[in-house]
């Protein structure tokens, strides 16, 4: 399935780093946010991606366009860097489509000027490109291709920000106060399954999640998948602080690409066989 990447919003609250670059632009690790997200669907084999470009699209336009891959693989380096051999690839096999959506178009907007793009697709994928999962996404898909009635799902996970749930009485006298976490609330992580029709519940200046999930609601065509594992978004300087913490301590989560790697390492071990003998070699 293609998969669309929202990534044409100038990212406010991270505004230390998006002054210099778009939000999907920062980086976690060696690479940006968006080639994390990119790197995890094609992982799952969705490899043909539309980006939906406004604020400095450029910048992104031009990452791709000199995209280095020894950055973030092994490669031999000879005759002086004459020669480089790569070991492994990252983007050889990804399709990316660049489109330019506005500077101050909303996600619903900058969905529908992408519609074209997408007239052969029964489903397709889409994505905030600000928040990293390590959600199985070959389950959800499946799930809702069950789902033959239903226009559009989510993904839907605990809240982990640091704020309090207060309930309280209408005169004010709060009757509990408790970490957000434990308030069994849920919220929408940005990771999409759309059927085509979604088209069909949408109207110019329309926000996703705000007009045409309302008219998916009211007709029972919206559903949710629940994802108890990890996600965190990148909203926020403490955020990205976070998130640099996870990364830096090794074996983030999200990049559930080195998986496949590790597994290939452990067969290759087992396959290994060692022969000893007390014998005398055969003369």
């Amino acid at each position: 399935m293609k998969v669309v990447l929202f990534c044409g919003g100038q990212g406010v609250r991270l505004r230390d780093y998006s002054d210099q670059v778009p939000k999907p632009m920062v980086n976690v690790g060696y690479r940006p946010i968006l080639w994390n997200i990119m790197k995890y669907y094609a992982y799952y084999g969705h490899n043909e991606f539309i980006l939906c470009l406004g604020y400095k699209a450029d910048v992104i336009k031009n990452y791709f366009l000199n995209y280095d891959e020894t950055i973030s693989n092994d490669f031999v380096f000879t005759d002086g860097g004459k020669e480089i051999e790569l070991q492994n690839s990252d983007i050889h096999d990804w399709k990316i489509t660049f489109v330019d959506t506005g500077l101050n178009a909303n996600i619903g907007m900058r969905l529908m000027q992408v519609q074209k793009y997408l007239k052969n697709d029964e489903m397709f994928l889409a994505n905030y490109s600000d928040g990293l999962s390590d959600l199985h996404l070959p389950s959800m898909i499946d799930w809702f291709k069950q789902k033959e009635d239903k226009t559009a799902a989510f993904m839907s996970t605990p809240s982990h920000q640091s704020y309090h749930f207060v309930d309280k009485k209408e005169d004010g006298t709060v009757n509990a106060i408790s970490h957000i976490g434990s308030s069994h609330l849920l919220i929408n992580a940005g990771y999409f399954i759309l059927r085509n029709s979604i088209f069909d519940y949408m109207k110019y200046g329309d926000e996703l999640v705000d007009q045409p999930f309302k008219r998916l609601i009211s007709q029972n065509q919206l559903i949710s998948w629940e994802h108890q594992g990890f996600w965190m978004s990148m909203d926020t300087f403490k955020d990205k602080k976070n998130i640099d913490d996870i990364y830096e301590k090794g074996n983030p989560p999200w990049e559930v690409w080195k998986e496949k790697a590790k597994k290939e390492r452990k067969i290759k071990r087992s396959e290994k066989k060692t022969y000893t003998t007390n014998e005398d070699p055969v003369q």
